[in-house]
Protein backbone atom coordinates (compact mmCIF):
# COMPACT_ATOMS: atom_id res chain seq x y z
CA UNK A 1 0.00 0.00 0.00
CA UNK A 2 2.96 2.44 0.95
CA UNK A 3 4.39 1.51 -2.30
CA UNK A 4 1.80 2.21 -4.43
CA UNK A 5 0.92 5.49 -2.55
CA UNK A 6 4.37 6.76 -2.95
CA UNK A 7 4.30 5.44 -6.92
CA UNK A 8 0.78 7.77 -7.06
CA UNK A 9 2.60 10.94 -5.43
CA UNK A 10 5.42 10.50 -7.65
CA UNK A 11 3.24 10.23 -10.70
CA UNK A 12 1.35 13.53 -9.62
CA UNK A 13 4.33 15.32 -9.21
CA UNK A 14 5.94 14.31 -12.53
CA UNK A 15 2.73 15.91 -14.05
CA UNK A 16 3.22 18.60 -12.13
CA UNK A 17 7.06 19.42 -13.16
CA UNK A 18 5.96 18.62 -16.64
CA UNK A 19 3.32 20.82 -17.20
CA UNK A 20 5.13 23.63 -15.12
CA UNK A 21 8.05 23.26 -17.01
CA UNK A 22 6.69 23.38 -20.07
CA UNK A 23 4.65 26.76 -19.29
CA UNK A 24 7.46 28.40 -17.43
CA UNK A 25 10.50 27.09 -19.92
CA UNK A 26 10.74 30.82 -21.95
CA UNK A 27 9.82 32.93 -19.25
CA UNK A 28 12.27 31.15 -16.63
CA UNK A 29 14.94 31.12 -19.28
CA UNK A 30 14.46 34.85 -19.96
CA UNK A 31 14.71 36.32 -16.65
CA UNK A 32 17.38 33.96 -15.80
CA UNK A 33 19.43 35.13 -18.78
CA UNK A 34 18.84 38.61 -17.84
CA UNK A 35 19.80 38.20 -14.57
CA UNK A 36 23.10 37.11 -15.58
CA UNK A 37 24.20 39.85 -17.54
CA UNK A 38 23.55 42.29 -14.97
CA UNK A 39 25.57 40.23 -12.39
CA UNK A 40 28.66 42.22 -13.22
CA UNK A 41 26.55 45.12 -13.90
CA UNK A 42 28.38 47.74 -11.72
CA UNK A 43 32.55 46.79 -12.87
CA UNK A 44 31.34 46.82 -16.12
CA UNK A 45 29.73 50.40 -16.53
CA UNK A 46 32.64 51.83 -14.33
CA UNK A 47 35.24 50.51 -16.83
CA UNK A 48 33.00 52.14 -19.65
CA UNK A 49 32.70 55.40 -17.97
CA UNK A 50 36.41 55.33 -16.18
CA UNK A 51 36.83 58.76 -18.00
CA UNK A 52 34.16 60.52 -16.96
CA UNK A 53 33.77 59.14 -13.19
CA UNK A 54 36.61 61.27 -12.04
CA UNK A 55 38.00 64.74 -12.39
CA UNK A 56 41.54 66.66 -11.17
CA UNK A 57 40.90 67.85 -7.22
CA UNK A 58 41.51 71.41 -7.21
CA UNK A 59 42.04 73.87 -4.29
CA UNK A 60 39.04 75.65 -4.46
CA UNK A 61 35.70 75.25 -2.15
CA UNK A 62 32.72 72.69 -4.00
CA UNK A 63 29.35 74.13 -4.02
CA UNK A 64 26.36 72.61 -2.32
CA UNK A 65 24.24 70.74 -4.19
CA UNK A 66 21.47 73.83 -5.25
CA UNK A 67 24.07 76.05 -6.26
CA UNK A 68 25.30 72.74 -8.32
CA UNK A 69 22.29 71.57 -10.15
CA UNK A 70 20.90 75.74 -10.46
CA UNK A 71 24.81 75.93 -12.50
CA UNK A 72 24.05 72.82 -14.13
CA UNK A 73 20.47 73.63 -15.28
CA UNK A 74 21.72 77.53 -16.46
CA UNK A 75 20.94 77.79 -20.43
CA UNK A 76 19.53 74.32 -20.71
CA UNK A 77 16.81 72.34 -20.47
CA UNK A 78 17.31 69.24 -18.63
CA UNK A 79 14.72 68.05 -16.84
CA UNK A 80 13.68 68.36 -13.21
CA UNK A 81 17.24 66.91 -11.06
CA UNK A 82 16.16 63.96 -9.06
CA UNK A 83 19.00 62.46 -6.99
CA UNK A 84 22.13 63.32 -6.53
CA UNK A 85 25.54 60.78 -5.36
CA UNK A 86 28.11 63.42 -3.37
CA UNK A 87 31.05 61.58 -2.40
CA UNK A 88 33.85 62.64 0.00
CA UNK A 89 36.93 62.06 -2.47
CA UNK A 90 37.56 65.43 -4.15
CA UNK A 91 38.90 63.46 -7.54
CA UNK A 92 35.42 61.66 -7.89
CA UNK A 93 32.28 63.41 -10.44
CA UNK A 94 28.90 63.90 -8.86
CA UNK A 95 26.45 62.08 -10.63
CA UNK A 96 23.18 63.60 -11.23
CA UNK A 97 19.52 61.96 -12.18
CA UNK A 98 16.52 62.73 -13.88
CA UNK A 99 12.39 62.36 -13.13
CA UNK A 100 10.25 61.07 -15.87
CA UNK A 101 9.12 63.72 -17.96
CA UNK A 102 5.32 64.01 -18.87
CA UNK A 103 5.76 60.78 -21.66
CA UNK A 104 7.19 59.02 -19.13
CA UNK A 105 10.62 58.59 -20.10
CA UNK A 106 13.66 59.18 -18.26
CA UNK A 107 16.26 61.46 -19.31
CA UNK A 108 19.71 60.19 -19.10
CA UNK A 109 21.71 60.60 -16.29
CA UNK A 110 25.01 62.86 -16.01
CA UNK A 111 28.21 63.15 -14.51
CA UNK A 112 29.38 66.37 -13.37
CA UNK A 113 32.48 68.79 -12.17
CA UNK A 114 31.50 69.05 -8.44
CA UNK A 115 33.98 72.38 -8.82
CA UNK A 116 31.82 74.20 -11.65
CA UNK A 117 29.00 71.87 -12.64
CA UNK A 118 30.67 71.25 -16.15
CA UNK A 119 29.19 67.84 -18.13
CA UNK A 120 31.75 65.38 -18.15
CA UNK A 121 29.39 63.01 -20.09
CA UNK A 122 26.11 60.59 -19.91
CA UNK A 123 27.62 57.25 -18.76
CA UNK A 124 27.69 54.62 -21.37
CA UNK A 125 25.57 51.27 -20.83
CA UNK A 126 22.72 53.18 -18.66
CA UNK A 127 20.29 53.01 -21.06
CA UNK A 128 21.12 49.68 -22.31
CA UNK A 129 21.13 47.91 -18.58
CA UNK A 130 18.19 49.50 -17.54
CA UNK A 131 16.30 48.05 -20.30
CA UNK A 132 17.57 44.62 -19.24
CA UNK A 133 16.73 45.34 -15.70
CA UNK A 134 13.33 46.28 -16.86
CA UNK A 135 12.61 42.82 -18.89
CA UNK A 136 14.50 40.91 -15.69
CA UNK A 137 11.74 42.28 -13.35
CA UNK A 138 8.65 43.27 -15.00
CA UNK A 139 9.37 41.59 -18.44
CA UNK A 140 8.82 45.07 -20.03
CA UNK A 141 5.04 45.28 -19.52
CA UNK A 142 3.74 48.87 -19.41
CA UNK A 143 3.90 49.91 -15.41
CA UNK A 144 7.27 48.63 -14.31
CA UNK A 145 6.84 48.01 -11.04
CA UNK A 146 3.06 49.19 -10.05
CA UNK A 147 1.83 47.37 -13.80
CA UNK A 148 1.15 43.44 -14.16
CA UNK A 149 4.47 42.46 -14.78
CA UNK A 150 6.07 42.78 -11.16
CA UNK A 151 3.31 40.24 -10.04
CA UNK A 152 3.83 37.76 -13.27
CA UNK A 153 7.72 37.42 -12.49
CA UNK A 154 6.61 36.65 -9.10
CA UNK A 155 4.15 33.93 -10.59
CA UNK A 156 6.97 32.38 -12.55
CA UNK A 157 9.38 32.24 -9.41
CA UNK A 158 7.05 30.57 -7.24
CA UNK A 159 6.65 27.90 -10.30
CA UNK A 160 10.46 27.61 -10.50
CA UNK A 161 10.09 26.62 -6.68
CA UNK A 162 7.59 24.09 -7.38
CA UNK A 163 9.96 22.42 -10.16
CA UNK A 164 12.68 22.73 -8.01
CA UNK A 165 11.00 20.92 -5.39
CA UNK A 166 9.46 18.59 -7.40
CA UNK A 167 12.52 17.62 -9.30
CA UNK A 168 14.40 17.03 -6.39
CA UNK A 169 11.64 14.40 -4.86
CA UNK A 170 11.48 12.47 -8.53
CA UNK A 171 15.10 12.56 -8.30
CA UNK A 172 15.89 11.10 -5.22
CA UNK A 173 17.85 8.19 -5.85
CA UNK A 174 17.62 4.76 -3.89
CA UNK A 175 21.14 4.98 -2.74
CA UNK A 176 20.77 8.62 -0.98
CA UNK A 177 24.52 8.57 0.71
CA UNK A 178 25.96 7.89 -2.46
CA UNK A 179 27.98 11.86 -4.36
CA UNK A 180 28.46 10.10 -7.21
CA UNK A 181 24.89 9.15 -8.03
CA UNK A 182 23.74 12.30 -7.25
CA UNK A 183 26.82 14.73 -8.27
CA UNK A 184 27.94 13.08 -11.33
CA UNK A 185 26.45 13.11 -14.70
CA UNK A 186 26.77 9.84 -16.85
CA UNK A 187 28.46 11.36 -20.46
CA UNK A 188 28.83 8.02 -21.92
CA UNK A 189 25.07 7.81 -22.73
CA UNK A 190 23.05 9.36 -25.95
CA UNK A 191 19.78 10.11 -26.62
CA UNK A 192 17.54 10.57 -23.87
CA UNK A 193 19.52 8.28 -21.03
CA UNK A 194 22.46 11.78 -21.76
CA UNK A 195 19.43 14.56 -21.60
CA UNK A 196 18.65 12.93 -18.54
CA UNK A 197 21.20 13.24 -16.63
CA UNK A 198 22.07 16.67 -18.37
CA UNK A 199 18.90 17.63 -16.54
CA UNK A 200 18.68 15.98 -12.95
CA UNK A 201 22.60 16.00 -12.03
CA UNK A 202 23.16 19.82 -12.96
CA UNK A 203 20.08 20.66 -11.67
CA UNK A 204 21.11 19.34 -8.77
CA UNK A 205 24.41 21.02 -8.57
CA UNK A 206 22.39 24.56 -9.32
CA UNK A 207 19.37 23.79 -7.08
CA UNK A 208 20.68 25.82 -4.27
CA UNK A 209 21.48 28.78 -6.22
CA UNK A 210 18.04 28.83 -7.70
CA UNK A 211 16.20 28.59 -4.31
CA UNK A 212 17.93 31.25 -3.08
CA UNK A 213 17.66 33.39 -6.10
CA UNK A 214 13.91 32.36 -6.27
CA UNK A 215 13.13 32.81 -2.70
CA UNK A 216 14.97 36.44 -2.40
CA UNK A 217 13.53 37.52 -6.20
CA UNK A 218 9.78 36.78 -4.33
CA UNK A 219 11.01 39.85 -1.62
CA UNK A 220 10.80 42.51 -4.74
CA UNK A 221 7.48 40.86 -6.28
CA UNK A 222 4.56 40.63 -3.22
CA UNK A 223 4.13 43.18 -0.59
CA UNK A 224 2.84 40.30 1.69
CA UNK A 225 5.83 38.29 1.19
CA UNK A 226 8.19 41.20 2.18
CA UNK A 227 5.64 42.20 4.88
CA UNK A 228 6.26 38.25 6.08
CA UNK A 229 9.87 38.26 5.75
CA UNK A 230 10.06 41.34 7.66
CA UNK A 231 7.51 40.40 10.24
CA UNK A 232 9.53 36.94 10.38
CA UNK A 233 13.60 38.63 11.29
CA UNK A 234 13.26 42.26 11.91
CA UNK A 235 12.71 43.71 15.44
CA UNK A 236 9.10 44.21 16.10
CA UNK A 237 9.24 49.02 15.82
CA UNK A 238 11.43 48.30 12.76
CA UNK A 239 8.35 45.54 10.99
CA UNK A 240 6.11 48.44 12.08
CA UNK A 241 7.91 51.31 10.30
CA UNK A 242 8.50 49.13 7.12
CA UNK A 243 4.94 47.82 6.92
CA UNK A 244 3.76 49.32 3.04
CA UNK A 245 0.96 51.63 3.46
CA UNK A 246 -0.72 53.56 1.31
CA UNK A 247 0.39 56.71 0.55
CA UNK A 248 -2.03 59.84 0.92
CA UNK A 249 -3.87 60.35 -2.17
CA UNK A 250 -2.80 64.04 -3.34
CA UNK A 251 -5.70 66.71 -3.77
CA UNK A 252 -5.53 67.73 -7.46
CA UNK A 253 -7.13 70.76 -6.62
CA UNK A 254 -4.84 71.79 -4.03
CA UNK A 255 -2.13 74.16 -5.40
CA UNK A 256 1.55 72.65 -6.81
CA UNK A 257 3.91 72.12 -3.32
CA UNK A 258 6.75 74.70 -4.36
CA UNK A 259 10.03 73.13 -5.40
CA UNK A 260 12.72 71.85 -2.46
CA UNK A 261 16.36 71.65 -2.82
CA UNK A 262 18.97 69.47 -1.38
CA UNK A 263 20.93 71.83 0.63
CA UNK A 264 19.61 71.67 4.18
CA UNK A 265 19.31 67.88 4.39
CA UNK A 266 22.98 67.85 3.05
CA UNK A 267 23.95 70.19 6.03
CA UNK A 268 22.27 68.14 8.33
CA UNK A 269 23.83 64.88 7.06
CA UNK A 270 27.54 66.25 7.04
CA UNK A 271 26.38 67.23 10.44
CA UNK A 272 25.64 63.56 11.67
CA UNK A 273 28.17 61.70 9.44
CA UNK A 274 31.15 63.92 9.49
CA UNK A 275 33.75 62.36 6.88
CA UNK A 276 32.72 59.06 7.46
CA UNK A 277 31.04 58.52 4.36
CA UNK A 278 32.43 57.68 1.12
CA UNK A 279 29.75 58.23 -1.26
CA UNK A 280 26.14 59.52 -0.30
CA UNK A 281 23.20 59.34 -2.68
CA UNK A 282 20.50 61.95 -1.68
CA UNK A 283 16.70 61.36 -3.45
CA UNK A 284 13.80 63.90 -3.60
CA UNK A 285 10.37 63.03 -2.58
CA UNK A 286 8.83 61.12 -5.82
CA UNK A 287 5.54 62.59 -4.57
CA UNK A 288 4.13 65.16 -2.38
CA UNK A 289 6.53 65.56 0.67
CA UNK A 290 9.28 67.25 1.67
CA UNK A 291 11.42 64.60 3.31
CA UNK A 292 14.42 63.94 1.22
CA UNK A 293 16.38 60.32 1.43
CA UNK A 294 19.83 60.05 1.97
CA UNK A 295 21.72 56.21 1.67
CA UNK A 296 25.42 56.49 2.28
CA UNK A 297 28.06 53.67 2.22
CA UNK A 298 31.12 53.66 4.24
CA UNK A 299 34.60 53.98 3.01
CA UNK A 300 35.16 50.33 3.93
CA UNK A 301 31.81 49.54 2.33
CA UNK A 302 32.18 46.50 -0.62
CA UNK A 303 28.73 45.79 -0.75
CA UNK A 304 25.54 47.57 -1.94
CA UNK A 305 23.27 46.92 0.94
CA UNK A 306 26.10 47.68 3.81
CA UNK A 307 24.59 51.09 4.03
CA UNK A 308 22.75 53.54 6.23
CA UNK A 309 19.70 55.64 5.37
CA UNK A 310 18.37 59.09 6.57
CA UNK A 311 15.46 60.80 6.23
CA UNK A 312 15.59 64.78 6.93
CA UNK A 313 13.04 67.12 5.76
CA UNK A 314 14.14 69.45 3.38
CA UNK A 315 12.87 72.21 4.41
CA UNK A 316 13.92 72.47 8.49
CA UNK A 317 16.75 70.01 7.85
CA UNK A 318 15.32 68.21 10.69
CA UNK A 319 16.56 64.56 10.90
CA UNK A 320 13.18 62.51 10.73
CA UNK A 321 14.97 59.05 11.20
CA UNK A 322 17.95 57.47 11.16
CA UNK A 323 18.55 53.66 10.33
CA UNK A 324 22.46 52.42 10.33
CA UNK A 325 23.95 49.62 9.46
CA UNK A 326 26.11 49.32 12.46
CA UNK A 327 23.08 48.99 14.70
CA UNK A 328 21.02 46.44 13.08
CA UNK A 329 20.27 42.79 14.08
CA UNK A 330 21.33 39.52 12.54
CA UNK A 331 17.84 39.06 11.41
CA UNK A 332 17.86 43.27 10.29
CA UNK A 333 21.44 42.77 8.44
CA UNK A 334 19.55 39.88 6.16
CA UNK A 335 17.28 41.52 5.32
CA UNK A 336 19.35 44.37 4.26
CA UNK A 337 21.54 42.02 2.01
CA UNK A 338 18.41 40.21 0.47
CA UNK A 339 19.33 42.03 -2.95
CA UNK A 340 23.19 41.14 -2.25
CA UNK A 341 22.25 37.83 -1.60
CA UNK A 342 19.73 37.41 -4.50
CA UNK A 343 22.75 38.06 -7.01
CA UNK A 344 25.34 35.70 -4.76
CA UNK A 345 27.17 39.56 -4.10
CA UNK A 346 27.16 38.71 -0.19
CA UNK A 347 29.91 35.49 -1.38
CA UNK A 348 32.04 38.62 -3.21
CA UNK A 349 32.87 38.31 -7.04
CA UNK A 350 33.48 34.51 -6.71
CA UNK A 351 29.67 34.61 -5.51
CA UNK A 352 28.34 36.63 -8.50
CA UNK A 353 30.48 34.49 -11.00
CA UNK A 354 28.69 31.30 -9.36
CA UNK A 355 25.04 32.50 -9.52
CA UNK A 356 25.75 34.33 -13.27
CA UNK A 357 26.94 30.69 -14.56
CA UNK A 358 23.92 29.01 -12.86
CA UNK A 359 21.86 31.73 -14.61
CA UNK A 360 23.28 31.24 -17.84
CA UNK A 361 22.32 27.11 -17.87
CA UNK A 362 18.94 27.90 -17.18
CA UNK A 363 18.41 26.94 -20.92
CA UNK A 364 19.96 24.02 -20.15
CA UNK A 365 17.20 22.35 -18.43
CA UNK A 366 14.71 24.15 -20.47
CA UNK A 367 16.06 22.38 -23.82
CA UNK A 368 16.91 19.02 -22.32
CA UNK A 369 13.23 18.90 -20.42
CA UNK A 370 11.46 19.83 -23.67
CA UNK A 371 13.57 17.00 -25.29
CA UNK A 372 12.63 14.25 -22.28
CA UNK A 373 9.62 15.38 -22.84
CA UNK A 374 9.33 14.74 -26.67
CA UNK A 375 11.13 11.51 -26.23
CA UNK A 376 8.44 10.42 -24.03
CA UNK A 377 5.77 11.41 -26.74
CA UNK A 378 7.34 9.13 -28.89
CA UNK A 379 7.33 6.22 -27.12
CA UNK A 380 3.82 6.18 -26.08
CA UNK A 381 2.75 6.54 -29.39
CA UNK A 382 1.25 3.27 -30.71
CA UNK A 383 3.83 1.38 -32.97
CA UNK A 384 2.26 1.06 -36.84
CA UNK A 385 0.75 -1.87 -37.83
CA UNK A 386 2.81 -4.29 -39.53
CA UNK A 387 1.67 -4.76 -43.49
CA UNK A 388 0.08 -7.82 -44.14
CA UNK A 389 2.05 -9.32 -46.79
CA UNK A 390 0.22 -10.08 -49.96
CA UNK A 391 1.71 -13.04 -52.23
CA UNK A 392 2.75 -12.08 -55.19
CA UNK A 393 3.97 -7.84 -53.92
Amino acid sequence: MAARLGHSIKAVLFQVHSVAGLVLALLVSLIALTGAVMSFEDEIVDHLNAGIMQVAPRQVPRPMPDELVARLKAGQDLGKVSAVTLSSDPSAAVHVRFGRDEQGGRPASLYVDPYDARVLGSPRGEAFFATVRQLHRWLLIPGDGKGWGRPITGGIAIGLIVMLVSGLVLRWPRRAGSLKMWLKPNLGLSGRGLHRSLHTVIGTWVLPVYLTMTLTGLYFSFEWYKDGVTWLLARPHVTAAKMTTKPPRSDSRAEPAPPIGFDRAWTTFQREEGDRFSRALLTLPAGPGTTIRIRSWGKASLLETTRDEFRIDAVSGQLVSAERYAEKTVGETIIAAIYDIHRGAILGWPGKLAFMIAAILMPLFAVTGILLYLSRRRLRQPAPPLARLVPGE
